[in-house]
């Protein structure tokens, strides 16, 4: 029976892990498919204070951390929760392996929103992508779009302008009103970044008389933009399948704290009503963990 179980393993996981370690907590971290979440594929995470490095390099120091205080990090991705009669919970992962536990925190974060239209599913790993730092490397000296226009957009297409040849942002609105002024700064100053405003597409199509991979944006208006690669960055959803349908969420899937049962616990990208930035998961992380160890010992 562990003390607490902690799903997800981005910074709100890890320092919610941290703390519940430092408290003596037994604690396992199920990490899910990928260490870190959405922050691993950061390549300068620049506006988290105090540091200074790329996002995967905070999620390796944040769990070193976390296991000097005896937390367990174990890559495994939960199923299903039970609420089981004594108060307790009991978690399944993928795999169908169990584990009980006396408290829950909620980490799991968030994933990119896919984009909806013919074509987007097809050609998904075959010149669509949802992580500019994962497969932009595949596009040096191309010709790529970026779909979005807040601030994940916006430092997608700056990473990919050191790479490709050019990048064009289609983005459905007039300006970038969503996005942070010194990424509008930037990427103004980038003399391989076009900015296309009011558009957006209805279609991704092959380049049929192309042998290099070539794809088709085709637009609303019937314009068709003839690219290498699509980078899509149109906003999150929570991710929270494993959830009965009776806890509260939000348009985005994220998790009400109040709709949560006794000895459950919310933290970061997944909580409802706060910004997602590094800074705001480590403040819910911690939060988070100080209220499961006050519920632990008090119904110890």
């Amino acid at each position: 029976m562990y003390d607490v179980i902690i799903l997800g393993s981005g910074p709100a996981g890890l320092t919610a892990a941290l703390y519940c370690g430092r408290a003596n907590k037994n604690t396992l971290v199920m990490a899910g498919d990928t260490l870190g979440g959405q922050v691993s594929s950061i390549a300068t995470l620049e506006n988290y204070p105090g540091w200074r490095g790329s996002g995967m390099e905070l999620i390796e120091f944040m769990k070193s951390q976390a296991e000097s205080f005896d937390a367990k990090v174990k890559m495994k991705t939960v199923a299903h929760i039970d609420n089981n009669a004594d108060g307790t919970f009991t978690v399944t992962d993928t795999h169908g392996e169990k584990y009980d536990t006396r408290t829950i925190i909620l980490a799991t974060g968030a994933s990119p929103r896919k984009l909806d239209i013919a074509g987007a599913r097809e050609f998904f790993g075959r010149g669509v992508s949802y992580c500019a730092t994962c497969d932009g490397f595949f596009f040096t000296d191309k010709t790529v779009l970026v779909i979005g226009g807040g601030n994940s957009a916006l430092n997608d297409a700056l990473y990919l302008a050191d790479i490709a040849k050019t990048v064009k942002i289609i983005y459905r609105k007039s300006s970038f009103t969503r996005a942070e002024a010194i990424l509008r700064d930037r990427v103004a100053a980038k003399k391989n970044i076009e900015c296309i405003f009011n558009t957006e597409l209805k279609e991704i199509s092959a380049r049929s008389n192309s042998d290099s991979g070539e794809l088709i944006a085709t637009t609303t208006d019937g314009e068709q933009i003839i690219c290498d690669g699509i980078f899509v960055a149109i906003g999150h959803e929570a991710n929270t399948d494993y959830l009965t349908e009776d806890i509260k969420r939000d348009d985005m899937g994220r998790i009400a704290p109040e709709s949560l049962p006794a000895g459950m616990f919310v933290a970061g990208d997944v909580h409802s009503d706060i910004k997602m930035q590094v800074a705001t998961a480590v403040g819910t992380g911690c939060t988070a963990a100080m209220d499961a160890i006050a519920y632990l010992n008090k119904n110890a």
